[in-house]
């Protein structure tokens, strides 16, 4: 692929996601999926900021380079005050910045206090790294960055 393809290819995803979000009436850019986060950070055109708590990451794996911030920690995931700042130390606020939870959620929230910040470019990746509950009430069945197949290592 050539450069100037690999830029309107990255743009086109942002910016279909930016759109998406100004119809949802997000308080963040928008949402891209687990494919379209790995492209963007293969091409290096972004940062994926998993903003799981330090035992989720040990015990079920997590993104090869990817930056970890926690949203929140403990099994009780009581809210991390310092994120923003933590966040500042490990990017830049002009970066695109993919945030990755364990299905989507806490990472939308970790983008809207982000874009608060002032970070311009705070995506949510939709799906998270296990996916939602199936009817089983169990993880890794109904989407996500590891039922998906993409790149990713456990301590």
């Amino acid at each position: 692929m050539t450069v100037e393809l690999e830029e309107r290819v990255k743009h086109a995803v942002l910016n279909a996601a930016r759109d998406a979000a100004v119809a949802a009436a997000l308080p963040y850019a928008g949402g891209v999926s687990p494919q379209e986060a790995l492209a963007l950070v293969e091409s290096g055109d972004a940062v994926i900021v998993d903003v799981r708590t330090a035992e989720e990451r040990k015990f079920v794996g997590y993104v090869p380079g990817s930056v970890h911030v926690p949203w929140a920690t403990g099994t009780s995931l009581t809210r991390n005050p310092r994120f923003v700042r933590e966040l500042e130390a490990k990017t830049s606020k002009e970066a695109v910045v993919l945030l990755l939870c364990r299905s989507g959620n806490r990472s939308a929230l970790a983008a809207e206090a982000a874009t608060k910040a002032g970070f311009a470019q705070a995506f949510n990746v939709l799906e998270g790294f296990e996916g939602q509950l199936d009817e089983q009430q169990r993880r890794g069945t109904l989407g996500g960055w590891r039922y998906l197949g993409l790149p990713w290592v456990q301590d």
